[in-house]
């Protein structure tokens, strides 16, 4: 630092600026700085209040998703109509990858219930963005897995229905002993 502003002052010097001039001009520079870190921190403030106003719409429609949820569920026992998910699961094949994501959702599930992103990615030495991808990437190629969310982080499960049908028919035909579950 002291040898940039050394430098400065040299160059300054050969420039003709001498002590005033130098002073002048040191001000409006720090005039400057002190305008953009004003606009810094206007533009701080802003962020922050719209991501708090993102959270809080966020949590209206986690507490809204709750609601069709217990609608759904009282309108089906109170009908005694369950909604039919259909039996036939179209699935395509999936990578190696996906299938070690979904075998890590499969049996996790039996541990934890539900199981985020982070759960994946841990048991998976990967980040939980790449999780997320893999995840999407199961969901594109037809495997029902159900993502709910709660206080604004989603939980995965994989249809019961499916699970059910997994577990007897091996419809992705998958050894978890070739993963080494």
């Amino acid at each position: 630092m002291n040898h940039i502003f050394g430098k400065f002052f040299l160059r300054g010097s050969s420039l003709g600026l001498k002590g005033k001039k130098l002073k002048q001009e040191f001000t409006k520079i720090r005039q400057e700085f002190e305008e953009h870190l004003q606009s810094i921190n206007e533009n701080t403030n802003e962020i922050a209040a719209n991501y708090e106003y993102t959270c809080e719409i966020e949590a209206k429609l986690d507490k809204l998703s709750e609601r069709v949820d217990q609608l759904q569920m009282y309108l089906e026992s109170a009908s005694g109509n369950f909604v039919s998910r259909g039996k036939d699961f179209d699935v395509k094949r999936l990578n190696r990858r996906e299938q070690e994501v979904f075998l890590v959702i499969y049996t996790l599930e039996e541990e934890k219930g539900s199981l985020t992103y982070e759960d994946i990615a841990k048991k998976l030495d990967m980040s939980e963005q790449l999780a997320s991808n893999y995840v999407a990437s199961l969901i594109e190629k037809g495997v029902p897995i159900i993502k709910r969310y709660l206080n604004s982080r989603p939980y995965l499960k994989l249809d019961p229905e499916f699970k059910t049908l997994q577990a007897k028919e091996n419809i992705l035909q998958l050894s978890l002993q070739e993963f080494g579950f």
